[in-house]
């Protein structure tokens, strides 16, 4: 036995593959493992799967956006050496911005709601992103973060021009089409093309829209669905085509009030407008019986994935998105005094602590 395992480590550990190594954090983006979710296969009948995103660097999906845009930025030569990247966003994009941006020699400005959670600030700042918080104000403010982010890189380079690269990570489309290359991709060969069903949320649209064309580009009979926080108007777009915004939700990051680029033309067969009631039990359950922590959206996805399963009916194989770990929530999702002011079921196991 002492044989065997001295063996096997100096294959695994002296012997090291090289195709193994990644060159940099850009290099370690992606192929995340597509796990089993086991409470919403067993209630369902049908295979529950999804996307682990937290295990990204930056800790969510945002860091491939992060990385596409980049990438395409530098290809058209809109981001080089000595321009400073500017963003307005709920904080997960941002981080992957910051952390991708830093280890290619970039310099980040991040506009953000002060809304976000602490958590979510305080791992930018940590980062090294000059973080500006604004007031939370609709896209139809001009003083929204989005506004204020594209207008502060107009006027850097106003000042030096090619100084500073608007992100833009709603109306840039680069967004949907590097998932479409890479997670959509991804989902196909890890389920060997036995899919029948993708949702999940959209906030710039990019993740459901990119993965649901690679998906329906293999298969056109892949039901795409879209799962959306209450306060959202995109599920009311999708099923009434009417931006038509109801109730309101704890979820951040996802939900809009408009129809950005890159979820227009979106290949979406149906949509959900999800309570917190129905998903936030869904993340407390979901950490206490099977170990994965995730945050807000997650829960909306997987709320989502549960009602497509049911329409499908048993014996179908669902995939959706953990987008981002609870960690970066703890105060809200995981705070029994905050979710009892929201109205939302608090766990026994939460009183408790």
């Amino acid at each position: 036995m002492a044989e065997i395992a001295a063996t096997l480590y100096n294959r695994n550990v002296n012997g090291i593959n090289p195709t193994k190594i990644s060159e940099d954090l850009s290099a370690a983006i992606g192929h995340t493992p597509l796990i089993k979710l086991r409470h919403a296969s067993e209630v369902t009948g049908c295979q529950v799967l999804a996307k682990a995103e937290m295990l990204n660097p930056g800790g969510s999906i945002k860091d491939r956006t992060a990385l596409g845009l980049i990438l395409d930025a530098e290809s058209r030569g809109t981001l080089k050496p000595g321009t400073v990247i500017v963003e307005g966003t709920a904080g997960n994009t941002g981080i992957g911005l910051t952390l991708v941006g830093a280890s290619k020699g970039y310099r980040t400005i991040i506009f953000m709601p002060e809304t976000q959670s602490k958590e979510k600030i305080d791992t930018l700042r940590m980062s090294g992103a000059d973080v500006r918080l604004v007031p939370a104000v609709p896209y139809k403010n001009p003083s929204n973060y989005a506004h204020q982010a594209r207008r502060a890189a107009e006027a850097m380079n106003a000042a030096h021009p090619g100084s500073a690269w608007f992100a833009d990570q709603f109306d840039n489309t680069a967004n949907r089409d590097w998932h479409e290359k890479t997670t959509g991709v991804e989902i196909w060969e890890e389920t060997h093309g036995k899919i029948d069903g993708f949702v999940a949320s959209a906030g710039t649209g990019g993740t459901l829209v990119g993965v649901a064309r690679a998906l329906k580009a293999q298969n056109a009979n892949i039901k795409i669905a879209l799962s959306d926080p209450a306060g959202s108007a995109l599920a009311s777009f999708v099923e009434k085509g009417e931006l038509i915004a109801t109730g309101n939700s704890i979820s951040e990051g996802i939900g809009s009030s408009r129809v950005t680029a890159n979820f227009a033309d979106a290949p979406i067969d149906l949509a959900w407008s999800i309570p917190d009631t129905e998903s936030v039990p869904l993340i407390h359950r979901l950490v206490r019986e099977e170990g994965w922590c995730v945050g807000g959206s997650s829960g909306v996805n997987i709320a989502g994935a549960i009602r497509l399963a049911r329409m499908l009916g048993p014996g179908h194989t669902i995939v959706t998105i953990l987008a981002d770990a609870g960690t970066r929530y703890q105060a809200k999702l995981f705070n029994a005094a905050f979710l009892r002011e929201k109205e939302i079921p608090v766990p026994d196991w939460m009183n408790a602590v």
